[in-house]
């Protein structure tokens, strides 16, 4: 049995007692987290998070240049007032740079990814700001949006701050 069809199993189990059918398309909390990917991270517990909530958006390293699309239509279109930026400790973002794994798309798949930026970075903190920086600059979110950003640590759960210039509001 595929790994697949485990989750679909456990899939047929939830919804004998699945209840939650009537929530309501946008989030509750009107706000949306952007986070990585990495499987060790469960937004829902480490934010105490209920099925309604919030939006939760994750990819690679939780890079908001990935993630634009889906906060636009948060806002715009779900009503989302807030957004915590997360990353965290021991991430894999860390661990290549854009050459290394483009060599390693060509030798495996033998195929050129270009100049296809897989957005890796080599410091954490920096990663955070940057990312709030690149939102808080675009023209595409409101610009009375709340957006703070933290790095999470993967060995014992606690959630930091990451201190962020607030931009001024006109």
């Amino acid at each position: 049995m595929s790994v697949i069809d485990e989750l679909v199993l456990a899939n047929q189990d939830y919804t004998k007692t699945f209840t939650r059918g009537d929530l309501s398309m946008p989030p509750a909390r009107k706000v949306a987290i952007l986070t990585c990917m990495d499987a060790r991270l469960l937004p829902s517990r480490m934010l105490g998070l209920e099925e309604g909530d919030a939006h939760v958006i994750r990819n690679a390293g939780g890079r908001a240049r990935d993630a634009l699309r889906s906060l636009v239509i948060s806002q715009r279109l779900l009503g989302t007032k807030e957004l915590a930026v997360i990353h965290h400790t021991d991430c894999g973002m860390l661990t290549f740079n854009n050459r290394g794994l483009r060599e390693k798309v060509q030798a495996d798949l033998g195929q050129d990814t270009g100049e296809f930026d897989f957005l890796p970075f080599t410091d954490l903190e920096g990663s955070v700001r940057e990312d709030i920086e690149f939102l808080q600059a675009t023209q595409l979110l409101d610009p009375e949006t709340l957006i703070r950003g933290f790095v999470y640590d993967v060995h014992d759960g606690h959630l930091r701050e990451v201190p962020v210039e607030s931009r001024t509001i006109a």
